[in-house]
């Protein structure tokens, strides 16, 4: 199976920032200023930042504030305060409240757009909306309501004003009961309807989170209930399209050069889907990251979603799904496509073999063929990258190309396209596992069996190689003693390497190849036994006698012979002793045991002479492997000492 990854590009500046909010009601970007206002209806206040998310300045006091809009020369900021039934005017270099004009005892105002020299603002209860003004132009404010009782707007309507025309506003319900909108002339001071949506939109629409003009006025957008945002013609207010989105439509941006922004309160699905003048197939989506407590992603804000003036990058305000963070997200490239780079190669490749390295780059703005794609090659022989140079992108946004990996191991082929002005830079990567040469390593000795105290001499022989020529060879004695590194070199012109070992335990030597770029690692053992030490010992005769070919130690019965028996020592180990005693003419079985040796390896047994006159014996002491307390040596039987006793 190949092994394939692929990799979308980001825009490196991305970045969001943390909040000191509860709620998000509207968001503006004042670009004379360089400031974002946003409102939190919860705390009753309005938060400037800078274009990063530091909060510059808080304006308190404002109990439910909501809807938010600039002055025409962005002097003052307008808000709309349905918990003191007023709009507040607040300085926007000083960010100071400058004055508050009362709408009326119950009139809840919570959205506002200024046109045609007034204020204008929507306000009502779920149920019923509706549209009044504030006329500033006097010694005292005049506010007038019920401009448009007739079209009866579900909830305070939302207000846009035209970048077109200052004297043309836009309306539309903001609750779910029923959906209308509304095209308005102000000029006259009184808002004259100019347009309304057929009555048989008003089940179709729901809840309405944002409205925004196009670019040229000719528009109007809504961020609805359903999967898409829904285009509106000015003139007569009939629908003539939608963008693309998801469920629930919670706000709209339009850039001056008709570039929208539809963003959607998408928890598991994508957030903000971005659309290039006269195009119905998104250049660009958002998906916005999880940073709250539950599983879905941050969503974005009602409302709150805006171009940076005289600039390219696109201001987002979300919420957590835990409903405990709420966030500035700066995107720096959003009209830009993002394409996605995937990597396939074979899963494994003998080192030199030839690999196909094929795939494709995927983008919403088709790439042309022949578009260069850097290839970089990452192996143990240049781990930070040896360049292939550029291959070229093939038909249907395919290529490939072949390549033959010098060394072993994982190597990772990584494919980049750089970017241009309509696409972020993007890479992907696979990684193909290259299997070396099978390195020939061998190690003599094996099974041979030694007395204690031998030296043996191991020789390691190691067949060819790329580069590397270092052997090392290692003894892991049995029992408790630890392994240890006999030598490290480099073999001779004949690939041998020698080592010799002074035998005193049963002993595993291996040999270790660590093998290079092209020569894989080797690994051979051999197993040498070594018999344990041992000397037998008898002692307190008072004289040899020769009987037969035999050479006897001679007792008095009323001596008790005493046995000297060593091996070399280990934790807990015996010796075992055996005694024959010389009967009719054969060795006969007088006594067998097992004795346990000292610190020192020595045994001491005494075998009782008395009335023994006459008899002769023989004795002889050995290690048994597994029997004798342990298995770290080999098997070994001392010979046999003979005595005989007289009176």
């Amino acid at each position: 199976m190949a092994l394939v990854t692929g990799t979308a590009g980001q825009a490196a500046a991305d970045s969001s920032k943390l909040l000191p909010m509860s709620s998000v009601g509207d968001m503006l970007v004042d670009g004379v200023h360089r400031k974002i206002f946003i409102s939190d209806p919860y705390l009753g206040k309005v938060v400037a930042t800078d274009y990063a998310g530091t909060v510059l300045s808080t304006v308190t006091g404002l109990p439910g504030v909501t809807g938010l809009a600039l002055s025409p020369d962005a002097g003052s900021l307008y808000a709309a305060v349905p918990g003191s039934d007023a709009v507040v005017a607040l300085d926007t270099a000083a960010v100071t409240e400058t004055a508050r004009y009362a709408t009326g005892e119950g009139t809840d105002p919570q959205y506002v757009a200024p046109a045609g020299g007034k204020i204008w603002f929507g306000y009502g209860n779920g149920d019923h909306g509706d549209i009044g003004s504030i006329d500033t132009s006097g010694e005292q404010p005049v506010v007038t309501l019920a401009q448009d009782a007739e079209i009866d707007y579900s909830g305070a309507p939302r207000l846009a004003a035209s970048p077109t025309d200052p004297n043309a506003i836009a309306a539309v319900s903001s609750y779910y009961h029923w959906f209308r909108i509304g095209a308005y002339d102000v000029s006259t001071g009184t808002a004259v309807r100019t347009a309304r949506s057929p009555e048989s939109e008003a089940s179709s629409g729901g809840m309405v989170s944002d409205l925004a003009y196009t670019q040229d006025g000719s528009r109007l957008i809504t961020a609805t209930a359903g999967n898409r945002h829904r285009i509106w013609q000015t003139s007569d207010l009939t629908q003539v399209g939608a963008y693309a989105s998801e469920y629930h439509g919670a706000a709209v941006a339009v850039a001056p050069d008709g570039t929208v922004a539809a963003g959607s309160d998408a928890w598991y699905a994508p957030d903000v889907f971005v659309y290039r003048p006269g195009e119905t197939t998104a250049v660009r989506q958002y998906d916005f990251p999880n940073t709250g407590t539950y599983s879905a992603g941050d969503s974005l804000a009602a409302s709150a979603l805006a171009w940076e003036p005289g600039g390219s990058r696109l201001f987002a305000v979300t919420i957590a799904s835990s409903g405990n963070s709420i966030r500035l997200n700066v995107l720096d490239q959003p009209t830009k496509s993002v394409p996605k780079v995937t990597v396939k190669v074979p899963a494994t490749v003998t080192v030199l073999q030839a690999v196909t390295v094929s795939g494709t780059v995927a983008s919403t703005l088709k790439l042309p063929a022949g578009t260069p794609l850097a290839v970089t090659r990452y192996d143990a022989e240049f781990p930070k990258g040896k360049s292939l140079g550029t291959k070229p992108l093939g038909a249907n946004g395919a290529f490939s190309f072949g390549d033959k990996p010098t060394a072993a191991g994982n190597v990772t082929y990584r494919v980049t396209y750089a970017g241009d002005a309509t696409h972020i830079g993007a890479s992907g990567t696979a990684v193909v596992k290259v299997t070396p040469f099978k390195t020939n390593l061998t190690l003599d000795r094996n099974r041979l069996t030694v007395n204690y105290g031998t030296n043996v001499t191991y020789t390691a022989s190691l067949g060819w190689t790329y580069r590397n020529r270092v052997v090392e060879i290692w003894a892991d004695p049995y029992g408790s003693e630890p392994k240890r590194l006999l030598k490290r070199g480099t073999v001779n012109s004949a690939g041998k390497l020698s080592v010799t070992l002074r035998m005193t335990r049963d002993t595993w030597v291996t040999a270790d190849f660590a093998g290079d770029t092209r020569s894989g690692r080797a690994h051979v053992g051999s197993t040498v036994y070594t018999r344990a030490g041992l000397t037998t010992a008898l002692s307190r005769h008072y004289k040899w006698s020769k009987i037969g070919t035999i050479w006897y130690q001679t007792y008095h019965q009323t001596t008790d012979p005493l046995v000297t028996a060593w091996n070399n020592p280990y934790p807990g180990r015996k010796t075992k002793y055996e005694l024959q005693v010389w009967y009719d003419g054969a060795w006969r079985y007088g006594a067998e045991d097992y004795v346990t040796l000292n610190g020192g390896g020595m045994a001491y047994i005494a075998f009782d002479g008395d009335g023994a006159a006459g008899v002769r014996a023989r004795v002889r002491t050995a290690y048994v492997d597994g029997s004798s307390g342990d298995d770290v040596n080999t098997t070994v039987y001392g010979a046999w000492k003979y005595l005989n006793f007289t009176r």
